[in-house]
């Protein structure tokens, strides 16, 4: 039988990383666009906020890879199936790369990462001022396009959520299926 929710695991490492992801987004646009004293302070939230979703991403993936998830609905568009896919992988890729690049960024720029409580990361390269320099653009591409594929992602679950009024959305949130009577909850 195929589910019908994602699993509960899943559910929470997905609505525990959204923040996450969005207040880390939020916190690197401010390092960049800040001199002030904050920015120290931003910075020293910002890699040890990195290191934890990348924890959670190398998690989630295992997690997917390992449990059953609902298909998609039968009436939906092949094309739509395929973007879909293709998004989750999109988005997949690059909250995995985003931290493994920012971490490779500061190595090469000599930078340490210190997490919670002092501990420092161990250093991915030798310190190279032209790797640091092609890192950092990359780093900010990717933030951009992570940010626009969470957009995406965001406007399709409004869409299966208020549009189509499919299964979609509630498979993720845990909420009662659309014309289940029982009103029934994994």
């Amino acid at each position: 039988m195929k589910p019908t929710y994602f699993p509960l695991s899943l559910r929470i490492l997905h609505w525990l990383m959204a923040p996450l992801v969005l207040a880390m987004l939020l916190i690197g646009l401010g390092m960049v666009a800040s001199v002030s004293p904050r920015h120290a302070m931003l910075v020293a939230i910002h890699k040890p906020l990195g290191a934890a979703l990348l924890v959670l991403v190398l998690l989630r993936i295992v997690v997917r890879l390992t449990h059953r998830v609902p298909p998609l609905p039968n009436d939906m568009p092949g094309w739509q199936r395929g973007a879909a896919h293709l998004s989750h992988l999109a988005l997949y890729g690059l909250l995995l790369a985003q931290p493994l690049v920012g971490w490779t960024m500061q190595s090469a720029g000599g930078y340490p990462v210190v997490l919670w409580g002092g501990f420092e990361l161990p250093a991915l390269v030798s310190p190279s001022v032209e790797l640091h320099t092609v890192l950092r653009g990359a780093h900010s591409v990717i933030a951009y396009a992570l940010l626009l594929t969470i957009l995406l992602h965001l406007a399709a679950a409004l869409f299966h959520g208020l549009i189509r009024r499919d299964a979609v959305l509630p498979s993720m949130t845990g909420a009662p299926m659309p014309n289940d009577p029982a009103g029934e909850r994994p």
